[in-house]
C-alpha cells in the first residue's frame, strides 16, 4: 500500500501565487473612512483574531476592525466595504499554473485531497468559483473550526472527515502560521513549497528553521508521493 492516502495543501502561497494586498485594499478603506495605512496595519495585527472567527460574521469582523482603527462609519458603509473586501482578497488570489494539473493527478492516482486554511470570511465563500474546487475532497477553514494552524483541531479535522488517520496524510505549504511543525506535530508528514515567488509573499508567524523536505515547485509534490510509494513497496523476494 502506499503510504500516503491523502495530501492535504494551505491555500494562500501553496495553491496560490504569492499574496500581497492589492489595489483594492485601498478601496475599502477609502468606504470606511479610514487612512489605508492605518486599514492596513489593525489588519496585520489582528489577522490571528479575525480568522479565528469568533469576532462574528464578516460585517460583525469588519466593524471591529474599524473600532481597533478608531473610525465609526455608518451601517452603508460598513456593508459595501464587506463587499469591497470580498472582492479584493478574491482579486489577490491567483492560482499556480500546476494546482489544477496537480490536484487532478493525485486524485487520478488515488489519493484523496484537501485544503487546510487560516483565513477570514472571504475564502470559503468564493473558493467554490475556482477551478480546483471539484478537485478538493476536504475544505478546512480557521475562521469555521475557530481554531488557527498550528492548533492540531485543524489537521484532526480534516482527518476526521476524510476518515483516515494523521499517518496516512502528507501536508504541503509555504511555511506561514508554524503550519509545517503544526502538521508534524498532529502526526502528519510536510513538506515546505519553496517557490521562487515567495520571497514576496505576505506571511505571518513562519515556520523558521524548517529541516524537513522542501518543494520547489508544486508539482514536485507528485515526486514525493512517488518516491513514498517506491519506499513503501516491498522488495522481490
Amino acid at each position: 500500500m502506499p503510504r500516503f492516502q491523502a495530501v492535504l495543501f494551505d491555500f494562500f502561497g501553496t495553491l496560490t501565487r504569492s499574496v500581497q494586498r492589492g489595489a483594492g485594499h485601498r478601496d475599502t478603506a477609502r468606504l470606511l473612512g479610514c487612512p489605508s495605512d492605518t486599514f492596513t496595519a489593525v489588519l496585520d495585527r489582528t489577522f490571528y483574531q479575525r480568522a479565528t472567527g469568533r469576532l462574528g460574521n464578516a460585517e460583525a469582523t469588519l466593524r471591529w476592525v474599524c473600532a481597533q482603527a478608531g473610525v465609526d462609519p455608518p451601517d452603508g458603509a460598513v456593508r459595501a466595504a464587506v463587499a469591497s473586501r470580498h472582492r479584493a482578497v478574491r482579486a489577490d488570489t491567483r492560482l499556480r499554473p500546476d494546482a489544477v494539473s496537480t490536484l487532478a493527478t493525485l486524485r487520478h492516482r488515488g489519493l484523496r485531497t484537501g485544503v487546510i486554511s487560516d483565513c477570514t470570511h472571504e475564502l470559503p465563500a468564493f473558493l467554490p468559483d475556482l477551478a480546483i474546487a471539484p478537485l478538493l475532497d476536504v475544505r478546512i477553514f480557521s475562521v469555521q473550526v475557530g481554531r488557527c494552524k498550528p492548533d492540531p483541531a485543524l489537521y484532526l479535522t480534516a482527518c476526521r472527515r476524510l476518515g483516515l488517520a494523521p499517518e496516512d496524510c502528507l501536508y504541503v505549504g509555504d511555511g506561514g502560521s508554524q503550519e509545517l511543525t503544526g502538521a508534524e506535530r498532529a502526526g502528519m508528514s510536510a513538506a515546505r513549497l519553496a517557490a521562487p515567488d515567495l520571497t514576496e509573499h505576505m506571511v505571518f508567524n513562519a515556520d523558521l528553521g524548517w529541516n524537513g523536505p522542501v518543494l520547489g515547485s508544486l508539482s514536485e509534490v507528485l515526486d514525493l508521493v512517488d518516491a513514498e510509494v517506491t519506499v513503501a513497496r516491498p522488495l522481490p523476494a
